[in-house]
C-alpha cells in the first residue's frame, strides 16, 4: 500500500504540477495579451502623435508660406509706389523746367521788345533832332545878319 500512496502522491504531485504549468501558462498568455495590447495601444498613440506631428508641419507650412505671399505682396505694393513716386518727382521735374524756360524765354521776349522800344525812342529822338538841326540851321540861313556893321 505504500507503494500506491507513494504513486498516488507522485501523481497528484505531477497532477498538481500540471495544473500550476497550466495556471502558469494561463498567467503568461494573459500577461502576453496584455503586453500585446499595450503594445497595440502604444503604436496607435505613436501613430496618432505623428499624424498630429505631421499636421501642424504642414499647417506650420501653409501659414509660412501664406506670410511670405504677403510680405511679398507688400513689397512689390511698395517697389510700385516709389516707382509711381519717382515718376511724380520725375514730371514734376520736367515740368518745373519747361516752366522755368517759358519764363526765361518771356523775360528775354520782354527785354528784347524793352530794348526795341529803347531803340525806337532813340531813333525817333534822332529823326526830330535831325529835324530840329535842319529847321534850325536853316532858320539861320534865313536870317541874314548884316556883316558889315559893327556891334
Amino acid at each position: 500500500m505504500a507503494f500506491l500512496s507513494i504513486f498516488l502522491l507522485r501523481i497528484i504531485g505531477t497532477f498538481q504540477k500540471d495544473e500550476e504549468l497550466i495556471l502558469i501558462s494561463k498567467e503568461l498568455r494573459a500577461k502576453e495579451k496584455e503586453l500585446k495590447l499595450r503594445d497595440e495601444a502604444q503604436n496607435r498613440r505613436d501613430i496618432d502623435l505623428k499624424v498630429r506631428e505631421e499636421e501642424q508641419k504642414n499647417l506650420e507650412l501653409k501659414e509660412k508660406r501664406r506670410k511670405e505671399r504677403t510680405l511679398k505682396i507688400i513689397k512689390e505694393e511698395e517697389e510700385k509706389q516709389k516707382q509711381l513716386e519717382y515718376i511724380k518727382i520725375k514730371e514734376w521735374e520736367e515740368k518745373f523746367d519747361r516752366e522755368q524756360k517759358a519764363k526765361e524765354h518771356r523775360e528775354n521776349l520782354r527785354e528784347e521788345r524793352l530794348r526795341q522800344r529803347e531803340l525806337e525812342k532813340l531813333q525817333s529822338f534822332e529823326k526830330k533832332e535831325t529835324n530840329v538841326d535842319k529847321n534850325f540851321s536853316s532858320g539861320l540861313e534865313k536870317f541874314k545878319v548884316d556883316v558889315t556893321k559893327e556891334n
